[in-house]
């Protein structure tokens, strides 16, 4: 970044304010106008659209800013990614980037004439154009939708690893107020200045939201100042509603900010040593701009400019009334067009050279097409930390604490391209290994006993599933690889952060400009399952389910049975984009079942027959299938598996295990989804099927009641019962223990019943000799402690 000690001059601002005024002429006419772009002709109803769409009381502020650092980065020479917070503020960035230009190089149609500011004009919130939000149609966006909270967060990930980018974020006033929004200010205590980026916040304050006053807009600059300040930040005040006050006062505001952030950056980067670089103080802007400034003061006698009313469409109906429609033109036309745009429609020469050149156009940096910027990731060769399997079953194992070990030679192999991001359970999850190779990232003060505590640290953890959630995505979107670790029963507090990456990817997968960035992979360990310490709060397996509601091509979910398949699964996640991964795996010791190359052919084909398991003969059809999805799940089969061999060795029993979950669906629903020949062959076409699942029953219903088999599956998973118990009692109390899981194939297996009623009861007594033991002596009986797979 160069440095600068010039301030703005008065012709300069002037030619900014010219720009800006440009910026606001094609929002407004985004919102209302289809066609008469230049206002050359008197305004008609017929020029109007018949839906109004869109938000103005953002827009005029963030073009302020969007103009303002247009200068910064001629004069500077930097990155930056303009992360537009308020995504409300769509047709900001659109015109900002048609402005500048980049906006035609990728859709060419939309040309740099009066006929291309027409289509970009109608194409705004139209039917067959694009959205009014920014969005991944928006080129410079990285910022996903118009949901808000997550902007600071995008704005701190993207600037980790990414030392020559500096990310202004825009924080609007109605966002501060949300949580993840709230505690997404905290991203400064793991920004280092030697080897990261800078963030600048920048807070837009414009008093109001849809309807309402906002909190902050309503705060006095000394408590504002007192509150971030507190925050670690250095707030710089600009307010007012002048244009040309206003304009001197954010020029000398940034250059302010940016030789703060280059005064930063120089001292940390001069140190020799990391553990020489401190916490700065970085500065962020706090703007006060009028909602829906330069707009209609008043319509029909109400306040407008500068209230609420200004939020979304300020003059209605004017299509339908004339009164309406000649607000509307005099608005536009006091922008005064003619000033800005030659007779081709074009923006004027002087004006243009106040826009960036090239990649330094925030609308044609690479930053916010991070797949043009990934790099394949180094990954080591499994193999090397694989189980070894002698027989099925007889190892025990943590299967996280061995993924533990390949993680952390990812992070050696790559050393500025990786970050493993969770709350606070790192080590809980038992992926202690990784602290071999880097320490949690952390600027703050330490204490002599703080154990796994630096500066240079890749492991971020912050007791907020949002943050974490909000890094990996800006960090992705920049290019990165990542894995986020968190809590199966907790993951749910991001659903809504799942579904809005979801959906940028859907969209961005059809853009051809964006290229594809790498997936963003959850690793859900502490599973309902096992949890020993909290018991039901902690006890929740939905989050599949909300996955399982997304586009096929998008979403995969993986429930690997032991450590080889894991470490399988895992590896390949990491190599993946456009995609969003959920891996499912226990973090308790438990059996080991297949061998290394065993368990990479399993999971190539995503479910398969154990046939060291069941006792079926070759070419023979089973009596019954006993199927499984998750680690728990698998061991409680086989337990129930070993019992029905014991009691009734002539039952023909087929093992079928699952790790690929969505292969259950057809393959007309699912990328990887089995064909019909190949399902049958698993689960036969008119056999009893009895499915342990680690959910919630119903989902294995929904991925295949279009299968020839659908009506003889029985699945028991979760059904929302749970304590603080053992390990066995939690399957018990869910019927997915191995007594309950062989008393159902007895039930389900036709004439069975009958003639082994018998053996119901024997399972029946054990339910409760158990039920007695567990309350008794607070654990499992020895037989279930001890058990391992014996055939």
């Amino acid at each position: 970044m160069t440095h600068s000690t010039h301030p703005a001059a008065s012709d300069e601002l002037a030619l900014l304010d010219r720009y800006w005024r440009a910026a606001n002429y094609l929002s407004v006419g985004q919102i209302y106008l289809m066609d008469n772009p230049l206002l050359r002709q008197p305004l008609e109803a017929r020029h109007i659209k018949p839906r109004l769409l869109g938000h103005w009381g953002t827009t005029p502020g963030l073009n302020f800013i969007y103009a303002h650092l247009n200068r910064i980065i001629r004069q500077r020479e930097v990155d930056l990614v303009y992360l537009c917070g308020p995504g409300h503020g769509g047709p900001g960035m659109v015109a900002n980037t048609w402005l500048e230009g980049s906006y035609s190089e990728i859709y060419p149609a939309i040309s740099e004439d009066v006929d291309g500011m027409r289509k970009l004009f109608k194409q705004f919130s139209f039917p067959g154009g694009i959205p009014s939000h920014a969005a991944p149609e928006t080129p410079g966006s990285i910022n996903e939708g118009g949901e808000l909270g997550y902007s600071l967060s995008h704005a701190f990930g993207a600037v980790f690893d990414n030392p020559d980018l500096i990310v202004p974020c825009v924080i609007g006033d109605g966002e501060a107020e949300t949580g993840p929004l709230a505690a997404s200010w905290h991203g400064n205590k793991f920004l280092n200045p030697q080897r990261d980026g800078a963030v600048l916040p920048i807070l837009h304050l414009n008093g109001y939201k849809i309807a309402n006053p906002t909190l902050l807009g309503r705060a006095n600059d000394e408590d504002l100042w007192r509150l971030f300040s507190g925050f670690g930040y250095e707030p710089l005040f600009v307010s007012g509603h002048e244009p040309a006050d206003m304009h001197r006062q954010m020029a000398d505001a940034l250059d302010n900010a940016f030789d703060k952030i280059h005064h930063y950056q120089q001292r940390a980067r001069a140190a020799q040593q990391t553990d020489e670089v401190t916490l700065p103080r970085w500065p962020m802007i706090i703007l006060r701009s009028p909602k829906g400034w330069t707009g209609p003061k008043q319509v029909d006698g109400k306040k407008v400019e500068d209230f609420w009313r200004a939020h979304q469409v300020p003059v209605a109906a004017c299509r339908e009334d004339a009164a309406h429609r000649e607000i509307l033109e005099n608005w536009m036309r006091s922008y005064n067009p003619d000033d800005l745009f030659d007779e081709q429609g074009k923006l004027k020469a002087e004006l243009r050279a106040l826009a960036p050149h090239g990649e330094k156009r925030m609308g044609a940096t690479p930053y916010a097409n991070g797949g043009r910027l990934r790099r394949e990731l180094i990954t080591p060769d499994i193999r090397r930390y694989a189980i070894d399997i002698e027989k099925a079953g007889k190892t025990q194992a943590q299967s996280t604490e061995v993924l533990g070990a390949y993680l952390s030679d990812v992070f050696r192999q790559n050393l500025t391209n990786f970050r493993l991001f969770g709350p606070d359970e790192t080590a809980s999850n038992r992926l202690n290994r990784v602290f071999d190779a880097t320490n949690r990232s952390w600027m703050e003060a330490t204490k002599p006993w703080d154990e796994q505590l630096a500066p240079d640290g890749r492991v971020m953890e912050i007791l907020s599933e949002h943050q974490c959630q909000g890094w990996l995505e800006g960090y992705l979107l920049t290019g990165r690889h990542g894995l986020f670790n968190c809590y199966e029963a907790f993951i749910h507090i991001v659903d809504s952060m799942f579904n809005q990456h979801a959906k940028w990817l859907k969209v961005s997968r059809k853009l051809k400009w964006r290229a594809p960035i790498a997936s963003l992979n959850y690793l859900l360990s502490s599973h309902v399952w096992r949890q020993d310490h909290n018991g039901y709060s902690h006890q929740d397996p939905g989050f599949i389910d909300h996955v399982a509601n997304k586009k096929a091509d998008i979403v995969r979910i993986y429930l690997p049975p032991d450590a080889n398949t894991l470490l399988y699964v895992t590896d390949h996640c990491l190599h993946t984009w456009d995609r969003i991964n959920v891996i499912i795996a226990g973090k308790q010791p438990e059996p080991q079942w297949l061998t290394f190359d065993e368990a990479v052919h399993h999971c190539e084909v995503g479910m398969g027959i154990w046939q060291w398991a069941g006792n079926e003969q070759p070419g023979e059809e089973p009596d019954v299938v006993m199927a499984c999805a998750g680690d728990v799940p698998t061991m409680e089969t086989l337990a129930a598996v070993d019992l029905l061999r014991d009691y009734l060795p002539n039952l023909k029993i087929r093992v079928v295990n699952v790790v690929d979950l969505l292969a259950l669906q057809t393959h007309d629903q699912h990328p990887h989804g089995l064909e019909e020949q190949q399902f049958d062959a698993l689960f036969t076409q008119n056999r009893p099927v009895i499915f342990a699942f680690h959910g919630y029953p119903s989902l294995i219903h929904r991925l295949t009641y279009q299968r020839n088999n659908h009506r003889n599956f029985h699945v028991r998973g979760f059904i929302e019962e749970g304590t603080t118990t053992t390990p066995f009692d939690m399957t018990v109390l869910n019927e997915l223990d191995r007594f309950h899981l062989a008393q159902e194939a007895i039930l389900r297996v036709p004439g069975l019943q009958d003639r082994a009623a018998t053996i119901l009861d024997q399972l029946q007594e054990k339910i409760a000799e158990h039920h007695a033991y567990v309350r008794e002596y607070g654990e499992d009986l020895p037989e279930v402690q001890n058990w391992r797979w014996s055939k």
